[in-house]
Parts: C-alpha cells; sequence; structure tokens
C-alpha cells in the first residue's frame, strides 16, 4: 500500500487478533517488519507467515518474556522503532466493584497496565539507544470517562496506562522517544462480539452513545496507529489519542 514505515521495526503484543491483527496488517503493508508477540502460538506462527515478520510466544505478564520479545525483535532485524503495547483482557468477572473480586482486579490490572509497565521498560533501552522510536500503548476511552455499566478494573487499567503513557513522554521527549496513548472507543472485535452476544441488551445500551451510531472497525483503529507509529505524528508525544466515534465530546447523541 506504501512505505510509510519502510525501514522500521515493530513489535505488535496481542497481534492474534483484533485491533493487533489489523495494525500488524496495516504495519507489514506499510513497509514495516513485524514481530507479534502473544500467546496463541498457532495464529501467530501464521500471521507472521503471511506478513514475513517474526513471531514470539509470550505471556506480557512475564517479564523475563516479555525482556525476550523485544530481545528477538532486535536480533533479528537491528532495531526496535515501534512498539504497540496492544495486548488486554476484558473478562465477565471484572464488572461493578460491588461483585468483582480481588482475583478479577489483580488480573485485568496485571494485563492490561503491568504489561504496558513491563513493554515500556523493556523497549526504551533500545529506543534511547537509537534516540528515535515511537510507543502507542492501548487505553480506551473509558480511560477519560465514566460508565454506569462499570468493569472496573478494565476502567482503572486503562486510566493507568494513560497516566503512565504521559509520564513517559513527557520524560523522554528530549531523547527522541515518543510515547502515547491510544484510547479507542467501542470496537467490533471477537471480545467485544462474545461480550455483547450474551447480553444484547448491554450492546444496544452503549450504541445510543455513539454518535456515529456504530462501533468501529479494527482497520479504523489500526490506521490511527500507523499515524502515531509513523513520522508524521512527530510532533505528537505525551498525549491521549481519541479514537472513539465521538462518544467523549457527546452529551446528546443524534437520533
Amino acid at each position: 500500500m506504501g512505505d510509510r514505515l519502510a525501514g522500521k521495526v515493530a513489535v505488535i503484543t496481542g497481534g492474534c487478533s483484533g485491533i493487533g491483527l489489523a495494525t500488524a496488517k496495516r504495519f507489514a503493508a506499510e513497509g514495516a517488519r513485524v514481530v507479534i508477540g502473544d500467546v496463541d502460538v498457532a495464529n501467530g506462527e501464521r500471521v507472521a507467515d503471511e506478513l514475513d515478520g517474526g513471531f514470539v510466544e509470550v505471556d506480557v505478564t512475564d517479564k523475563a518474556q516479555v525482556d525476550g520479545l523485544f530481545a528477538t525483535a532486535y536480533n533479528l532485524y537491528g532495531s526496535v522503532d515501534v512498539a504497540f503495547n496492544n495486548a488486554g483482557i476484558s473478562p465477565p468477572d471484572d464488572d461493578s466493584i460491588l461483585t468483582t473480586e480481588l482475583e478479577a482486579w489483580r488480573r485485568v490490572q496485571e494485563v492490561n497496565l503491568t504489561s504496558v509497565y513491563l513493554c515500556c521498560k523493556a523497549v526504551l533501552p533500545y529506543m534511547l539507544q537509537q534516540k528515535a522510536g515511537s510507543i502507542i500503548n492501548t487505553a480506551s476511552f473509558v480511560a477519560v470517562m465514566g460508565a454506569a455499566t462499570s468493569q472496573i478494573s478494565y476502567t482503572a487499567s486503562k486510566g493507568g496506562v494513560l497516566s503512565l503513557s504521559r509520564e513517559l513522554g513527557v520524560q523522554f521527549a528530549r531523547e527522541g522517544v515518543r510515547v502515547n496513548a491510544l484510547c479507542p472507543g467501542p470496537v467490533n472485535t471477537p471480545l467485544l462480539q462474545e461480550l455483547f452476544a450474551k447480553d444484547p441488551e448491554r450492546a444496544a445500551r452503549r450504541l445510543v452513545h455513539i454518535p456515529t451510531g456504530r462501533f468501529a472497525e479494527p482497520e479504523e483503529i489500526a490506521n490511527a496507529v500507523l499515524f502515531l507509529a509513523s513520522d508524521e505524528s512527530s510532533f505528537i508525544t505525551a498525549s491521549q489519542f481519541l479514537v472513539d466515534g465521538g462518544i467523549s465530546g457527546a452529551y446528546v447523541t443524534p437520533l
């Protein structure tokens, strides 16, 4: 399709489905060498082959495995220019604070927030050595809004991702490293489909708040990630990059 990432090496966690997969395909189409980190070995190896890239089986909550992911990318291709720290979960036992147990809280925090800390910690030395790099961390529009249909740990974890990204974006701005938090609205992914298939009323309750009247497609979010990864966004760092169909700007939505 183009060469907006020509010569760049990109690592994507959670790259076997949803936003991660759409982004991996978009990056490869724009000339990047893509290394996917995921627990899904079968699909990971298949996607890596299709994209002429690499795959590393990785538990993103395990520091040694995360370190190994970025080391593999560097050893394979000689640099790490883009890190899309995207892996995350939204399990059904994460609900209202009144019903969400401590184990569920901790599990979501580990996958959604601690993993981003580990990925940033692992990739920053490569980027600082290069004096260049773009880190995109997947937060969410719920990081800037409240919801009565709560997923308390998910919401808190995404708020943490937003704050962590802002801090790193400021800290390393003069070292050539940009760090931004991507804040998608609801996206038509297998995760969302599974959640709403069990509760159509829950889906309808959310759709009414979206000015565009629909969920995003993964490819639309991938386009935003591509922009943040490319040199076109060279003056953007420490930002909350909302791609939410207008949700966070809406009071009353169209009929």
